[in-house]
């Protein structure tokens, strides 16, 4: 029961971009194309749980062990961007194609919060590791759940007719605001 309470409150309820607004900038930047929002929500969903269990781990048997918990951030930081590195310098040498396919999005999640806010969240609300895999599973999720439906929509709203000064950023903002409220729908189901 209580991985079906992490996976709906992350998906829907606790939406990491719509309602912890974490992510906003992948979620507002790459979502103009819905193969590329895809693009970003794989490598997200990949990253996010790796980076979950690695920090997971650096936190339980090194930070925690040795008194220094006061360095998480900082620590988090530096692994994920490692993270990501090694995880680039890989898929260039074992899968060119799935490196073209995901290379122009790796960079992208070193900088992307939600990478560093789901394994902090995952350490604040003392997740064991399967819970805090399920966790970071569900939030990629969310995330790619999230962006793809606003890239969705900001491809129909190209085909519209939006007054002058509504197009482009201005539209996409209304959008989300109106996203994250009917998200919000969701919020006594947890």
């Amino acid at each position: 029961m209580n991985y079906f309470v992490i996976v709906l409150s992350a998906i829907l309820v606790n939406n990491i971009v719509l309602m912890k607004f974490l992510g906003i900038c992948p979620f507002l930047g790459v979502s103009k194309r819905l193969s590329t929002a895809m693009g970003m929500a794989g490598a997200v969903a990949f990253v996010m749980t790796l980076a979950t269990i690695v920090t997971y781990l650096i936190q339980i048997y090194i930070l925690n062990k040795f008194g220094l918990a006061y360095l998480q951030t900082i620590a988090f930081i530096l692994v994920i961007a490692a993270l990501v590195q090694l995880v680039e310098i890989i898929l260039k040498k074992v899968s060119p194609p799935l490196y073209q396919a995901l290379g122009i999005f790796l960079p992208l999640i070193t900088t992307n919060c939600a990478i560093l806010g789901v394994a902090i969240l995952t350490i604040q609300n003392e997740f064991n590791l399967l819970e805090g895999v399920v966790f970071a599973i569900s939030n990629a999720i969310g995330f790619g759940l999230a962006l793809t439906l606003f890239a969705g929509i900001r491809e129909h709203l190209d085909l519209q007719d939006i007054p002058k000064g509504l197009k482009g950023t201005p539209i996409a903002l209304i959008t989300a605001g109106i996203l994250a409220m009917a998200f919000m729908g969701f919020s006594g189901l947890v």
